[in-house]
């Protein structure tokens, strides 16, 4: 049975990225009725950042050479550490349960919310691999970030997250659906361009139905 873990990261309650997460995740269960499904909102529901204890989890695993997830937890050998894993343990349950990871982000000042880097440092350890599992990220940008726009220097969400899902954690299959020019609709400076980002979330919204059933 395929499961999908579904994350937002918007500090907005109604935002372009919940829509396109929102999007994703409907087609996806439409389409896999027996599938599993888990939702965490981790702006109204933050994970807490890592800490000490964290970090103590952190070398152990590492000065073990503990490469198999399931025996993290054999590192955990004082309160404080076992008060740290109470945190990562059902986070990370979660993310090796899933088949499909569906994060809805916004960009940002260039790079990623604070609430997901959050539950990014949570659920990563050294030389974790997550291969076999598809990552899809459903952002909104208020400017345009694409190839060959003046600002695509500037996008560090995509390419963050791409260069880590990739990088670390060895996911072949990491797909970004983007809504760009979102603050044309409120930033008078930018009004000639709603066109554009109409455009740009009218097909964003296509892509993340289409996504969901490929």
């Amino acid at each position: 049975m395929s499961r999908l873990l579904h994350l937002d990261a918007s500090a907005r309650r109604a935002s372009f990225s919940r829509t396109l997460s929102g999007i994703y995740a409907a087609a996806w269960r439409a389409a896999n009725p027996e599938g599993g499904y888990t939702y965490r909102d981790l702006a109204a529901d933050p994970v807490p950042h890592i800490g000490q204890a964290w970090t103590e989890l952190c070398d152990r695993v590492l000065a073990g050479q503990i490469t198999d997830i399931g025996r993290y937890h054999e590192v955990v050998s004082t309160p404080e550490q076992a008060e740290a894993w109470a945190v990562v343990e059902p986070l990370l349950d979660e993310l090796v349960a899933a088949d499909v990871v569906l994060i809805g982000t916004p960009m940002y000042n260039f790079s990623i919310p604070s609430a997901l880097k959050a539950w990014i440092d949570q659920v990563t350890f050294p030389k974790m691999k997550l291969t076999g599992r598809t990552f899809v990220v459903a952002g909104a940008r208020g400017g345009a970030y694409g190839p060959g726009t003046p600002r695509e220097p500037f996008d560090h969400e995509e390419r963050y997250l791409r260069d880590f899902f990739l990088g670390h954690f060895a996911v072949e299959d990491v797909t970004f659906v983007h809504a760009e020019l979102v603050n044309s609709l409120v930033d008078p400076a930018l009004a000639d361009r709603r066109a554009v980002h109409e455009r740009s979330y009218a097909a964003a919204r296509e892509l993340a139905g289409k996504l969901a059933v490929r």
